[in-house]
């Protein structure tokens, strides 16, 4: 199956690409927002907070998205196998010093860190058993660690999103050294 999805990646590179792209944009415009609270003058009016805003607008794109999953006649392995293969693609070009040594920059290993990130939270909210538990395709302890070895000022914001965006972390079928290892510093 992960062969499959191997082709499939290579056949729609640029469709990779752009689901890349949209990665990167949504947890940098996250990153972003926490570091300067943009107010909503309209909301602020109904009595609001900036914080109940985005809880209520993720609660409406996490609906919105199982909709969109259910309704859909592919089976979720297809999304769950290709979202593992995007997150662990990326994983190995951080954690490889001959590949990561061909980074133009700085950005780039903060992109790749994104979309790794991003993958694993969309992972984590479409299969049903998520992706902190033994079973799954990710390598999170990997990952995790690939994340902590980066500098903390860099990925704070992600280790953030992977605490407290994704739905399974506090699990009872998490492990507990995965729960260690995203405990705040």
């Amino acid at each position: 199956v992960n062969d499959i999805n191997n082709v499939h990646l290579e056949q729609k590179q640029a469709l990779a690409r752009q689901f890349a792209h949209i990665l990167h944009f949504t947890l940098r415009f996250d990153e972003l927002k926490v570091c300067s609270p943009i107010s909503y003058p309209c909301e602020q009016r109904a009595g609001q907070s900036d914080v109940s805003v985005l809880r209520q607008r993720h609660a409406d794109a996490e609906d919105a998205q199982r909709r969109h999953v259910k309704n859909v006649d592919v089976p979720i392995e297809n999304t769950t196998d290709c979202l593992s293969t995007m997150a662990s693609v990326c994983k190995v070009m951080l954690e490889t010093p001959e590949y990561r040594s061909r980074f133009a920059s700085e950005e780039t290993v903060l992109f790749c860190l994104r979309v790794m990130v991003g993958v694993i939270i969309l992972y984590d909210h479409v299969h049903p058993a998520g992706a902190f538990v033994k079973t799954c395709n990710i390598d999170m302890k990997g990952c995790i660690r690939v994340l902590k070895e980066q500098p903390p000022s860099s990925v704070e914001g992600l280790l953030n999103a992977l605490r407290y965006t994704t739905k399974h972390l506090n699990d009872e079928a998490t492990s507990k050294q995965i729960k260690n290892m995203l405990q705040p510093n």
